[in-house]
């Protein structure tokens, strides 16, 4: 049966070698099933013949039919064009051709009914239609009254004379012969509880619909199935792994109820003990954790990271902290150093940095146990790094390192450490459910009591000198200030404020202050130092491009003015003022634009005006961005989605991932002959790299 749509396209009847080759080129068609699922854009209807006399020029498309009465060539060069003129009784119209004039002329006749159809545009006192689709009604296959397929076609098909409608009769030809190789995926029982059509009849009417409401249903059944699988893999692979991997049984807790008895600094958050409750309970199945938590900057994860890292070690193993940068790897050791020395626990920093001498030390003491605590950057995924018997591997901002990169640590233990991935950039929940779905999810959505909100405003250019003011009155609180420019240097094309230019202005309106400059274009070392200055307060005003977007903890630090904030994505703006309220004082951050703004750079502004919920703002720049821009290239694959959209799909993808839940619960191999259909599937699809590509 897959053979039939194996079969390459110029089999098709009245396609043709060259028009294959088109579809080749420009729309990555070679075979039926590629053209089967190429789906149409959005339909025409069809169903209504409108009279001339009642034509209106706010109308998007109409439908007229009636008899054309002249034609005639006007005007030379560029603007010659042939005009028809076009009557049904009611009224007259004009029917105008700028391109393709020797050969419409050929194809019009007096005396023939046409169906016309196209956009109506009112001048001069008359109704035209420019370039309009015209059939003689005597020709046409399919009679009116119908909903239109129209698909997305690229301007070289255009030229080709391959239109949309032409492309349309290809599917139909197909339609026409493949209805007994539309094998049934789904089970009776699934279609018949979620009220889903049959996929033959799904498919038919996803291309030529018989009416708006099978249009629908058509579109319903084939998201429903598409995502359907996608989280079934994903779910089986998730099980798959708790089943395979065995996992270290902590089941004692020791340094846990010391430290919450004795060193606790602070009342935990609701959402910090529930977050610890799920790792505590993951620790003991014996099944090897993979869980990702989700919180916004300052939401304290490290703390809920630091306190799984003490069951482990009650537990008699160690554990290993990775970070992206040293600045943060630093950061992570510095900050949880205060917590090991009052316990009496070993914790050690392995970065680029570190010397040879002390790495031999450090290797030496991980292998015979006495190093509990390693905090790290890349450099722990050096072969020659190994433990006596790691537990449990923390990854801060996971996107960060590949897959390749993070199985070396499931490979320096016997039985595969625990992993507890971090990251600061919430994920609306449909995306989670996707992206990460192969991982157990946990959100700490609570910030800690007394963290002050911090307060954002727009603010124009005419206001600039208002906003220096009030820079100055920060600094002589004894406060530090980022100013952030999302160009490095001059751009030709780009009137945007550059880094250079904002060093200058910013040095010319402080002259007493000190400032530090950090971009992307400086060396490791370079950006270290000028961190650092900021940092012990050496420098009052710290000038950068995004480089500072990620964990950098400086609690004096407390207003964040970012220019040209136009220019930045949403997602972006709220890491960049996770920079600042990292002390106990009131932080601010300051949005500078130009008045010229776009409808979406409105709502990104006044979305980061009105909230500091990173989940609230995750979802409306999902919606701004769609998914593949928002995880980046590296996930796009998992985001190629037909016809299902995550954002507006959401539920539907609640849907399909329960549904695909319940199906492994009772039948975890799809072993039941009730789920053949799904089995079928499954393991014909097996073979498509593309199909299985998308989960990574």
């Amino acid at each position: 049966m897959s053979d039939f749509w194996d079969t390459k396209i110029e089999f098709l009847k009245g396609m043709g070698a060259q028009r294959a080759s088109l579809l080749n080129k420009e729309l990555n068609i070679f075979y039926y099933r590629d053209l089967i699922e190429y789906y149409p854009f959005r339909h025409e209807d069809r169903t209504r013949v409108y009279a001339v006399a009642e034509l209106e020029a706010d109308m998007p498309v109409v439908q007229v039919r009636g008899q054309i009465t002249t034609w005639e060539t006007v005007g030379e060069g560029t603007k010659k064009r042939l005009v028809a003129r076009f009557t049904d009784g009611s009224a007259a119209m004009e029917l105008l051709w700028f391109k393709g004039i020797q050969w419409q002329m050929k194809n019009l006749a007096f005396g023939i009914d046409y169906l016309v159809f196209g956009k109506p545009q009112f001048f001069n006192g008359k109704f035209s239609i420019v370039h309009p689709e015209i059939e003689p009604i005597a020709s046409l296959e399919v009679q009116t009254g119908f909903l239109q397929p129209v698909y997305n076609m690229t301007e070289l098909m255009k030229i080709k004379f391959v239109s949309s409608k032409i492309l349309g009769k290809m599917v139909k030809s197909l339609l026409d012969i493949c209805e007994p190789h539309l094998i049934e995926n789904l089970p009776a029982y699934i279609l018949q509880k979620h009220k889903l059509i049959p996929r033959a009849q799904a498919v038919q009417n996803i291309h030529f619909p018989a009416s708006p409401a099978l249009l629908k249903s058509a579109k319903d059944r084939l998201k429903f199935e598409e995502l359907f699988f996608l989280q079934l893999r994903i779910l089986k692979k998730q099980r798959n792994q708790k089943k395979d991997f065995q996992g270290h049984v902590f089941s004692k807790s020791g340094l846990l109820t010391d430290f919450y008895n004795n060193h606790l600094p602070f009342e935990l958050t609701g959402a910090q003990k529930r977050v610890v409750k799920e790792v505590f309970k993951d620790m003991t199945t014996g099944k090897q954790m993979n869980r990702l938590i989700q919180g916004d900057v300052g939401s304290g994860k490290t703390m809920v990271a630091f306190l799984a890292m003490l069951i482990a070690i009650s537990n008699d193993t160690q554990v290993c902290m990775v970070a992206p940068t040293e600045i943060l790897a630093e950061q992570h050791f510095e900050g949880l150093k205060v917590f090991t020395d009052k316990m009496g626990l070993t914790i050690d920093l392995l970065t680029g940095s570190t010397t040879n001498r002390n790495r031999r030390i450090m290797h030496e003491r991980l292998m015979n146990g006495n190093l509990k605590i390693l905090i790290g950057t890349h450099a722990i995924f050096e072969d020659k790094v190994q433990f006596e018997n790691l537990g449990l591997c923390v990854i801060d901002e996971q996107h960060r390192f590949g897959v390749a990169q993070r199985s070396k640590l499931w490979q320096k233990n016997t039985i595969p450490p625990h992993i507890l991935v971090m990251t600061a950039t919430p994920i609306p929940r449909t995306l989670a459910m996707t992206v990460y779905g192969d991982l157990d999810v946990s959100v700490i959505d609570e910030m800690p009591a007394g963290r002050k909100p911090i307060i954002t405003a727009h603010r124009y250019e005419s206001h600039r000198l208002r906003v220096f003011g009030f820079i100055a009155e920060e600094v002589k609180k004894g406060r530090q200030v980022y100013m952030v420019y999302p160009l490095i240097e001059e751009s030709e094309k780009l009137a945007y404020k550059n880094l250079m230019e904002g060093h200058e202005s910013v040095s010319r309106a402080f002259p007493n202050l000190h400032l530090s400059v950090m971009h992307g274009q400086m060396s490791s070392v370079d950006k270290d130092f000028e961190m650092q200055r900021f940092k012990r307060g050496e420098t009052n005003i710290m000038v950068a491009t995004t480089v500072i977007e990620v964990g950098v903890n400086v609690p004096n630090a407390s207003v964040m003015v970012i220019e040209n904030a136009e220019r930045f994505g949403l997602s972006q703006l709220h890491q960049l003022r996770g920079r600042v309220g990292r002390g106990a004082e009131q932080s601010y951050c300051i949005l500078m634009t130009d008045y010229k703004l776009s409808q979406d750079s409105v709502v990104r502004l006044d979305t980061m005006v009105k909230t500091n919920n990173g989940f609230e703002i995750a979802e409306i720049d999902l919606k701004l961005r769609g998914p593949g821009d928002l995880m980046g290239t590296q996930q796009s694959g998992i985001l190629d989605l037909l016809l299902a959209d995550l954002v507006k799909d959401g539920d539907l993808l609640q849907l399909a991932r329960e549904t695909a839940g319940e199906v492994l619960d009772q039948d975890t191999n799809l072993e039941l002959d009730i789920n053949a259909p799904i089995r079928d599937w499954v393991t014909t699809h097996q073979k498509n790299e593309n199909f299985w590509s998308r989960i990574s």
